[in-house]
């Protein structure tokens, strides 16, 4: 009988040896990219400039917004329109050579918050009485393209 359980006690140790446990590691890692986009591409700004009434006039605003990754620092710039003077912003008539200048401004940095809180342009637009007072009367129209950079 010694010797059986000797038998059984050899087999045994042999199945344990033989299905012994191991372990491996695996380093899991991501990486969150720094992005920024426009989440409403468009706006517009509107004037409606009369001279009968005069002074300053700031424009009607739908503001474009955008997103920025979380803790991501953002700057945006714009091409100062398409009837640029140096570095003026300039409205021009449609079918005259006529241009009115106009003043436009916005929040031009700052840091995003994520996806789900997105940002305002904060955009404000005026012109000045000196500046349509004797303008000829019509539409005038430009376009600003801005550029968002994370």
């Amino acid at each position: 009988m010694k010797t059986k359980h000797l038998l059984v006690m050899i087999a045994t140790a042999a199945f344990a040896a033989s299905a012994a446990a191991d372990t491996a590691t695996v380093g899991v890692t991501a990486s969150v990219v720094g992005v920024c986009k426009y989440s409403t591409a468009t706006g517009s700004v509107d004037f409606t400039l009369d001279p009968s009434v005069g002074g300053a006039v700031s424009g009607t605003l739908s503001q474009p917004a955008f997103w920025c990754t979380k803790g991501t620092s953002y700057s945006i710039t714009d091409d100062n329109g398409l009837n640029e003077s140096g570095t003026t912003h300039r409205l021009k008539h449609a079918s005259l050579t006529e241009y009115i200048p106009y003043t436009f401004s916005y929040t031009a940095s700052g840091t995003g918050a994520g996806k789900s809180t997105p940002v305002t342009m904060n955009i404000s637009a005026s012109v000045a009485e000196s500046d349509y007072i004797d303008a000829s009367e019509g539409s005038y129209a430009d376009t600003v393209v801005l550029t968002i950079t994370p």
